[in-house]
């Protein structure tokens, strides 16, 4: 960042000094007021519940720019990745800042392909679940779990260490995901197979079984990869935050991915597809939608448009576009075109395109709209929504986590507060309570 030749004054119209504060610039985006020694010099903090206005930290990965509707990988926007890479080229770009050349792809491959089996005692972490657990609590507890079978990757110190670690995760997640699946169905555990690509092993480790070959289908599994892509970071948000939070204590990277799988387990983050298509379903078929939309329209219902607009992105949602493609390619390819569940959700988009209601509020369909319809359509059932969502953030997690590690001016996190209880009083005996 770069230090800007103005500087921003703050003025206190009680009579106290005012203040100067330097102002830094990114190579995108808004400036930013460097308000770090605020206290010292007023004794003052600034307010700001959900950190609207506050940059905690920064960063090199990803930038949004949610009025031009505008995603950036490492200065790469996302409508390219989405097209030209596949998932594992994309992690590492966000890893490493630059897309891999053709023998650096096959490397990082290899190694990550390598990693993909879990240790064998993990599957006695499955026994202690019920059946019915819900597949995120199960991630948050067996990925937690993972750093007591890997000691020799903990030191955070150790750049090597850090990306071993950030390997393993890459790799393991979708074992551990697919093996969450089968354990709610009651089927066995599929081995990861080396020959296959890191999303098709992943269909193959949900969908095999032993009893016949898993036939790889590249639409589907291609569908697979863009959702992934699509995911895989969002600058700041709050699963994100959380990693960054727990990793500025300094706990090990399997405890920080863990604490952020449990705050992307909120319906208010991770758990939007979920909700678009419970919503769909609610809905229940086309001759319902007229009725629906008007309790939509009608603040006083309580009834929320699930899957449409966005609090960041103001115009579109720039994943969208790509994730509707996608979803119109999957339809077709497996003749879905005619349920009733796919053929409400493309009644429900087409009006909420051209419907002036929609229209004027920018409520248009965004990326949890379609890639809920995606999966539904690849036959993952709707718990497991949120598990995919983690295993394609697993890489943003661990790279601003990595970011975070090596960056000098990294302390650990202690909001402040506006503190609104009691002053200062003594403890009556209890007779006079």
């Amino acid at each position: 960042m770069n230090i800007s030749d103005t500087k921003a004054t703050l003025s206190f119209s009680d009579g106290s000094p005012s203040v100067d504060m330097p102002i830094y610039k990114g190579t995108i985006g808004p400036d930013v007021v460097d308000i770090r020694k605020l206290y010292g010099q007023t004794g003052k903090f600034t307010y700001d519940p959900g950190f609207m206005s506050t940059a905690a930290c920064q960063s090199a990965i990803t930038y949004i720019d949610g009025d031009k509707g505008e995603l950036l990988y490492r200065g790469y926007p996302i409508e390219q990745l989405a097209v030209e890479c596949d998932f594992l080229e994309t992690c590492y770009l966000l890893l490493n800042g630059e897309l891999p050349n053709a023998e650096q792809k096959a490397e990082f491959e290899t190694t990550v392909t390598r990693h993909t089996m879990i240790h064998e005692q993990m599957q006695f972490f499955f026994r202690g679940f019920r059946r019915d657990a819900h597949p995120m609590s199960v991630l948050v507890g067996t990925v937690g779990a993972l750093a007591s079978f890997y000691h020799d990757s903990l030191d955070i110190n150790d750049a090597k260490q850090r990306e071993i670690s950030a390997i393993r995760l890459i790799a393991k997640l979708p074992t551990l995901v697919a093996m969450a699946y089968k354990y709610s169905i009651g089927q066995p555990f599929m081995y990861p197979r080396n020959d296959l690509s890191y999303s098709a092993n992943f269909m193959h480790m949900m969908f095999g079984n032993p009893c016949e070959e898993y036939k790889v289908n590249d639409v589907l599994v291609r569908a697979l990869d863009r959702i992934l892509i699509l995911h895989a970071d969002h600058e700041q948000n709050a699963s994100t935050s959380t990693v960054r939070l727990a990793g500025s204590s300094g706990a090990n990277p399997f405890a920080c991915i863990a604490a952020g799988i449990a705050c992307l387990w909120g319906p208010a983050h991770g758990g939007a597809n979920e909700a678009a298509l419970n919503m769909l379903k609610e809905i229940g078929s086309v001759e319902n939608i007229p009725a629906f939309i008007e309790k939509v329209k009608d603040k006083n219902s309580g009834v929320k448009l699930m899957g449409f607009g966005h609090r960041v992105y103001k115009n579109f949602d720039p994943r969208a576009k790509l994730m509707r493609e996608t979803c119109h390619e999957v339809l077709a390819e497996l003749g879905l075109q005619d349920d009733p569940l796919f053929k409400l959700a493309m009644e429900l988009e087409k009006i909420a395109l051209n419907d002036e209601y929609f229209v004027s509020r920018k409520l248009y369909p965004n990326v949890d709209f379609y890639s809920g319809i995606v999966q539904s359509a690849l036959g993952i059932p709707v718990s497991l929504f949120t598990g995919i969502f983690a295993m394609a953030r697993t890489i943003g997690w661990i790279a601003q986590w990595n970011e975070m590690i090596a960056d000098p001016e990294q302390k650990i996190g202690r909001p402040r507060q506006l503190f609104v209880g009691s002053e200062v009083r003594d403890v009556p005996g209890i007779d006079k309570r």
